[in-house]
C-alpha cells in the first residue's frame, strides 16, 4: 500500500476507479451516508451536460440531427444510441464532445469545492480516471477491485449480460496489473460490502477522526 496523502482540515480529492462490476457505486453509497462528502459520478456527469443550455447540447445537436430529441426538446438516450449504432466513427465524434465537457465539468467543481470547503472528502468515479490524468489531479486514486468471476457473475445476475458481452467489455479496460501500479489504494470488494467499508474506514481514519 502507497503512503497515505489525505490531509486532515481541507476537502480531500479522491478518485474512484475500477472494472465494470467490481461495485464501485456500492462503495460510494455507503461512503456517502457514512461521511462528509461529495460524490460526483461520471455518468451523472455525462446526462447533465447534454441537458438544454448546456454546451454538449448544441454540439450534439449540431452532429447528429433533431432526431435525437424527445418531445420536451431534451436529447432523448434512447435515440441517441440508436443513431449512433454500429457506426464507430460517429461514436468517436460523439465521445470527442462528450469526454471534454465531462473532464471540464469535474475540473470546475473539484476547484469549487476546494475554494468552499464544505465537504471533508469529494469523491470523483470514472472509469477513464487513469487514462485522463487524473492522478495528477486528486490527492489519492483508489482502486475497487473485485475477483474477475465475481465481477462477472454480478454482471450476469444485476445486468442480464451475456458472457460475450462481459469479455468484450473487460477487453477494453485496464488491467489489474495497471490499476494496481497507478492507485494510491485498493478496495477489495470481492466479499461483502460491510468487509469493504471497513477497509475505506480504516484507510480515512488513519488521518483522523472524522
Amino acid at each position: 500500500m502507497k503512503q497515505n496523502k489525505l490531509v486532515k482540515g481541507r476537502t480531500n480529492i479522491i478518485g474512484i476507479t475500477g472494472g465494470v462490476g467490481a461495485g464501485k457505486s456500492s462503495v460510494l453509497d455507503i461512503i456517502s451516508r457514512s461521511y462528509n462528502a461529495r460524490i460526483i459520478l461520471s455518468d451523472d456527469v455525462a446526462n447533465d451536460i447534454k441537458k438544454k443550455g448546456c454546451p454538449a447540447y448544441s454540439e450534439l445537436i449540431s452532429l447528429l440531427g433533431d432526431r435525437i430529441l424527445g418531445d420536451d426538446q431534451e436529447i432523448d438516450r434512447k435515440k441517441m444510441a440508436e443513431a449512433i449504432f454500429g457506426d464507430p466513427i460517429l461514436l468517436k465524434k460523439v465521445n470527442m464532445i462528450l469526454h471534454p465537457a465531462v473532464n471540464t465539468y469535474i475540473l470546475d467543481n473539484i476547484r469549487s469545492e476546494r475554494e468552499s470547503r464544505r465537504y471533508d472528502f469529494v469523491f470523483v468515479e470514472a472509469a477513464l480516471l487513469i487514462e485522463n490524468g487524473y492522478k495528477d489531479i486528486v490527492d489519492e486514486l483508489w482502486y475497487v477491485y473485485a475477483d474477475e468471476d465475481i465481477r462477472r457473475d454480478r454482471l450476469r445476475r444485476f445486468r442480464g449480460y451475456s458472457d460475450e458481452k462481459i469479455s468484450d467489455i473487460f477487453a477494453r479496460q485496464l488491467d489489474d496489473d495497471s490499476f494496481r501500479k497507478n492507485c494510491d489504494f485498493v478496495i477489495d470488494n470481492s466479499g461483502s460490502l460491510n468487509e469493504a467499508f471497513e477497509q475505506v474506514d480504516n484507510r480515512l481514519k488513519s488521518i483522523g477522526e472524522w
